[in-house]
């Protein structure tokens, strides 16, 4: 019973990792956002926020990491939610990262391109958004897992348009930029549709633990 009761309360820091991933998600979301239409002070915000929870999220899954390795229940499954960690962590990161890159690079984007990036930012978002209830889901209901990554790989799908319609629209129609100005527009791109990749890695990792848990 002991040990069972040490197994909850992991699931239920699990849970709380994945919850501020999909709070962070919404701040990434308002960041981008507020840097397209120079809502600056509200931006300022934004990365505060990303910046305290990225922290939060660091503490937490070393306390998960720390756990597994002392708890028996979860033993089998162990090496299976490091990875889906590890693989998560990349999710973080990105969000982190990318929000981050917009302060410290200020980037020039093109009010034409400002619709692209949101729809990008949209997808990549909703990609990961939809592998937090499949990471949660498995702890308790392992068969609904496949039914619920299956967005993240449309979203991820979609992503990587929107962010090759971006591409495609800096080389080819805007003459007006600079070379090094299309590479940086083609480079904010990346970094936002690596989000959905990131997210559909995620969705890999968990389809193969639904797979061992259902056998």
């Amino acid at each position: 019973m002991f040990g069972r009761k040490k197994a909850n309360k992991l699931i239920e820091d699990i849970d709380r990792y994945f919850d501020l991933m999909d709070q962070s998600v919404l701040v990434f979301k308002s960041g981008v956002r507020n840097y397209l239409y120079s809502n600056k002070d509200d931006f300022n915000d934004n990365l505060m926020k990303m910046s305290s929870m990225d922290s939060e999220a660091d503490v937490l899954r070393r306390e998960i990491e720390s756990g597994l390795y002392t708890q028996t229940a979860l033993v089998r499954s162990r090496a299976d939610i490091m990875r889906l960690l590890e693989k998560s962590r990349s999710i973080t990161d990105i969000l982190n990262d990318s929000l981050f890159q917009f302060e410290i690079e200020t980037p020039f984007i093109p009010k034409e391109l400002n619709q692209e990036f949101m729809k990008l930012t949209e997808f990549s978002t909703l990609a990961v958004e939809a592998v937090v209830p499949a990471a949660k889901a498995y702890f308790r209901s392992p068969e609904t897992v496949p039914d619920k990554i299956s967005r993240a790989y449309f979203y991820e799908k979609e992503a990587v348009k929107y962010s090759q319609t971006i591409k495609r629209t800096v080389f080819h129609n805007m003459t007006s930029l600079k070379l090094s100005e299309k590479f940086h527009l083609r480079y904010f791109a990346l970094h936002i549709e690596n989000l959905s990749k990131a997210a559909e890695k995620v969705a890999d990792q968990l389809a193969v633990m639904a797979i061992r848990r259902t056998l």
